[in-house]
């Protein structure tokens, strides 16, 4: 594995196999936000792929204050928020992966039929929460959460200052909790 400088240089010096290779390293992270971002698979490649040009004109500005994947991250976001603003829409949906439900929700020590159901119900119910999110909140939990960035990547990302970062994680966290709760009575 190379380190970030060497690897732009590289790519600067015209190797395109290390450009394949930064774009294969960080592009199922970056599909990933772009999707969550606009949900609709044919944007979120065309958008990919236009971040990945972004980052290949921009290369020269990266300022290694913060990881290279960060900055992608960042073009990507933006890029995926710029496309939005074309056409008008902010969509309050997210597919975040059945992984990240269930650490802090759910812990079933046996793993029989009733609890495997009951987990997967419990599944559906925080999928179908996190879905209904508003954009900021939902971006910023997959982000941190699931992808486990620091707050410091999330305030490079978002350009929000660490204090909102911070409080939209809580609130969407406490919106997940309440919303959870609102129907726990399916659960059962």
């Amino acid at each position: 594995m190379i380190d970030d400088k060497t690897l732009i240089k590289r790519i600067q010096a015209g190797d395109r196999h290390a450009f394949r290779w930064l774009i294969k390293s960080n592009e199922r992270l970056v599909y990933g936000v772009i999707w969550k971002i606009v949900r609709n698979g044919p944007d979120a490649e065309d958008i990919c792929q236009e971040a990945f040009l972004k980052v290949y004109e921009k290369l020269g500005t990266f300022n290694h204050e913060s990881k290279l994947s960060t900055w992608i991250v960042k073009i990507a976001y933006n890029q995926a928020l710029s496309h939005l603003r074309k056409r008008d829409i902010l969509q309050d949906t997210a597919d975040i992966q059945d992984e990240a439900l269930g650490e802090n929700l759910t812990s079933f020590s046996e793993e029989t039929p009733a609890n495997y159901l009951e987990e997967k119900e419990l599944k559906a119910v925080v999928h179908e929460a996190i879905e209904k999110l508003p954009l900021p909140y939902r971006t910023l939990i997959d982000l941190f959460h699931i992808q486990e960035m620091s707050y410091a990547e999330l305030v490079e990302i978002s350009g929000f200052p660490e204090g909102t970062v911070k409080s939209y994680l809580y609130r969407g966290r406490k919106m997940l909790k309440d919303a959870i709760r609102g129907k726990k009575h399916l659960l059962r």
